[in-house]
């Protein structure tokens, strides 16, 4: 089996379960050492097992992304354990429910601080170390609600806006240094997304959204992200969408 990884070292963020857990274990497949962080080390225990099951080398590094201090210690410790940081996989998000009316301003803000912030602290933390080594690769997991919006996904879509902006100001400002940064907006996941949205309503339908006959697999997506990654140096996937085949607008 080719493994065009090797020798690579990656991060991954929200490793615990989905798009994170699936795309960590697909980058091992593909021949690369894989730190992965989220909060719930128990995950992270098991996961790193089935790294080591398909044949790779990892290491679970437990913490809060949101927290800027652990944020950047899952960078350094990544460098500090394995000797240097290749690959930053952003996958840690989250989504809630909610319009204006009666907004919760303390939830809204734990959105960004997950989908916007944990990125940022992440993001700022590994370049350095990219550019010191002559470049590396970023891919933060946005959302197709980044290109839209809804009245019952104010918090989420505003969040994930913020995510595309920031991501492509920073390929245009680090692309040149050889350091390609990609966003990638998944449609319909089959993932735990919609286990922690408070609003009942919302969770049903989310989750039976992420669930529908033909929903994309984590794995598909782990496997997209190691195809962006895979390519010659020159070409970078600036943004790619991923939906189900069968729903164009999911």
């Amino acid at each position: 089996m080719s493994k065009p990884l090797s020798g690579k070292v990656a991060l991954v963020t929200g490793a615990s379960s989905g798009i994170g857990q699936a795309t960590a274990i697909e980058l091992a497949r593909a021949g690369a050492t894989v730190a992965v962080s989220a909060r719930r080390a128990d995950r992270l225990a098991e996961l790193v097992g089935q790294i080591e099951a398909v044949g790779g080398k990892g290491l679970a590094l437990p913490g809060d992304m949101t927290v800027e201090a652990e944020a950047i210690k899952a960078v350094e410790d990544t460098v500090a354990q394995l000797g240097r940081i290749d690959i930053l996989i952003n996958s840690a998000g989250v989504m809630q429910a909610g319009g204006i009316e009666g907004v919760d301003l303390d939830e809204y803000r734990r959105v960004f601080d997950i989908n916007l912030f944990a990125t940022l602290y992440t993001c700022k933390a590994a370049v350095p170390h990219m550019l010191e080594q002559g470049g590396g690769d970023i891919v933060t997991i946005s959302s197709l609600a980044g290109r839209k919006g809804g009245p019952e996904t104010n918090a989420y879509s505003a969040s994930k806006h913020a995510v595309n902006s920031m991501t492509d100001a920073m390929r245009q400002e680090l692309g040149n240094r050889n350091i390609r940064v990609s966003i990638l907006m998944p449609g319909a996941t089959e993932t735990e997304v919609a286990h922690n949205i408070s609003n009942p309503q919302w969770r049903t339908a989310i989750q039976a959204h992420v669930t529908k006959d033909g929903a994309v697999q984590p794995s598909e997506i782990g496997e997209t992200i190691v195809f962006m990654l895979s390519l010659p140096r020159h070409v970078n996937i600036s943004e790619i969408s991923v939906r189900p085949t069968i729903d164009t607008t999911a």
